[in-house]
């Protein structure tokens, strides 16, 4: 398991990532100018998600045999998972936790930011294994 983790491909699964995570990331912000953070956090979730299939496909599991149906089918299930983790994790802190902790400057972004972070190990095994087999 922790073999996963330390290769290259996972490597450059975090480099492209990364990228998705920003383009995340920067259009909530874009987003929570017309809607609420709730609605503008599942957006940009969809917004990166489109930004690491293409990346994904391009940079880190270029040996892939599945058909692109199926690898956006598996990519979509996966990424699922990881916008629940990231939506959960997301309201939990910028709605109770950080609040609790007297956090209130960017305390939207700090949760953002953690929530994207999240399901970083979860996506890769779920990519590796179905999106891109």
């Amino acid at each position: 398991m922790i073999r996963h983790f330390m290769s290259r491909q996972f490597l450059v699964f975090l480099l492209t990532g990364g990228l998705a995570a920003a383009v995340n990331f920067g259009s909530r912000i874009l987003y929570n100018r017309w809607c609420d953070f709730s609605t503008a956090v599942i957006l940009a979730y969809l917004t990166g998600m489109i930004t690491a299939f293409v990346l994904a496909r391009l940079f880190v599991f270029k040996q892939s045999s599945q058909s692109m149906q199926r690898s956006v089918l598996y990519f979509t299930l996966v990424n699922l998972v990881a916008v629940i983790q990231t939506w959960l994790i997301s309201m939990g802190l910028a709605l109770y936790l950080l609040p609790m902790l007297g956090v209130t400057h960017f305390s939207r972004e700090i949760a953002h930011a953690i929530g994207v972070a999240a399901p970083v190990f979860t996506s890769y095994l779920g990519h590796k294994r179905w999106s891109f087999r």
